[in-house]
């Protein structure tokens, strides 16, 4: 005849367990591999990288049109069909795949894994640049809500592949929020920063920091400049302590907090080619970056003790973004 249960020691050792705090949290690295089987998640922008998402770019480029332009953006597009293409030349779809793979390729020899986001529709000609749809922090992801319409619907494909890999989803945007991950940067791994300007509100960034306050990590809500959409334009992380800027993109305020944080700065020129700006950390002071740097910027970072590999990506930047677009860090070791 089995034991009587007793009530009292089943409550007591649940508050105990679960109330008290003895366990720790679900973003604690040996919690979630417990529980999901990896320490997914990320606190800096720098560390090395270990798990990336990314999309090649395919069949849904067949979206573009070259009989149809939108003439007051200089561009080929259709509003009507909410598409549009940020060039005056039409999309080359093999040279794109070509420096594509040139970027998977450098990460792959670096130890990186590659999740490739998978289901992406056929007018998602945006999707190459899998850094917007969310961002990740502690323990998992955030799933934005893009602030372009164009853009709606990766936000679907983008949970699903996470589900499908084991990625805890930590919070969808909902509401009036919008939010795009290429204005999202780590400064520390108490402090990240988010730029609000015409792609993103101050309600995405409230709704993301909820979470973050949530973790223990403060959020820096700062305005864009005029009509740059996203802070990569400006600003990238080399190392914990060393940042890549666009002087003229960034407001001054935003200058002199990094400067409050001991995040000393390299300023690019006009000489550069701003899409530098737009590279990847793959390692503390380990960069990758386009073509267009100038010698004298170079010269510094390199004073500074960084190195990097230049990866052509001209073809991409065609579509509106980046290296710093076009990655998602889904794992990096801390620093």
């Amino acid at each position: 005849m089995a034991e009587p249960r007793d009530p009292a020691w089943v409550y007591n050792e649940t508050v105990r367990m679960f109330a008290i705090g003895g366990d720790p949290p679900h973003e604690d690295p040996a919690e979630l591999e417990a529980s999901w089987g990896r320490a997914w998640g990320l606190s800096n922008d720098v560390g090395r990288i270990r798990s990336i998402l990314m999309h090649r770019p395919g069949p849904e480029m067949g979206v573009v049109d070259p009989s149809k332009r939108i003439d007051r953006i200089g561009s080929y597009g259709d509003l009507d069909e909410h598409w549009y293409f940020q060039s005056e030349e039409p999309p080359d779809v093999p040279a794109m795949q070509a420096q594509h793979d040139a970027l998977v390729a450098a990460l792959e020899r670096r130890g990186v894994e590659i999740i490739y986001q998978e289901g992406v529709g056929d007018r998602m000609l945006k999707a190459v640049y899998t850094r917007d749809p969310l961002q990740m922090v502690k323990g998992g992801a955030i799933v934005n809500r893009m602030g372009t319409r164009i853009r709606r619907g990766e936000e679907l494909v983008t949970t699903r592949t996470l589900a499908k890999h084991g990625i805890p989803v930590l919070r969808t945007l909902n509401g009036s929020a919008v939010m795009e991950g290429g204005t999202f940067a780590w400064l520390n791994d108490r402090t990240a920063v988010i730029g609000c300007g015409v792609r993103v509100n101050r309600e995405g960034a409230r709704q993301v920091g909820e979470v973050l306050a949530a973790q223990g990590v403060e959020l820096i809500v700062i305005d864009l400049v005029g009509y740059d959409i996203h802070l990569d334009v400006g600003f990238l992380m080399v190392d914990a302590d060393l940042a890549l800027v666009s002087p003229m993109n960034l407001p001054h305020a935003f200058l002199r907090t990094l400067k409050d944080l001991g995040i000393d700065t390299v300023e690019i020129t006009p000489e550069d080619d701003g899409w530098i700006v737009n590279g990847l950390a793959v390692a503390p002071r380990e960069l990758l970056i386009p073509e267009g740097a100038s010698e004298r910027t170079l010269e510094e970072l390199d004073r500074k003790g960084v190195t990097w590999e230049v990866i052509p990506y001209d073809k991409v930047h065609l579509n509106g973004g980046g290296l710093h677009c076009s990655t998602t860090p889904l794992i990096r070791d801390p620093v």
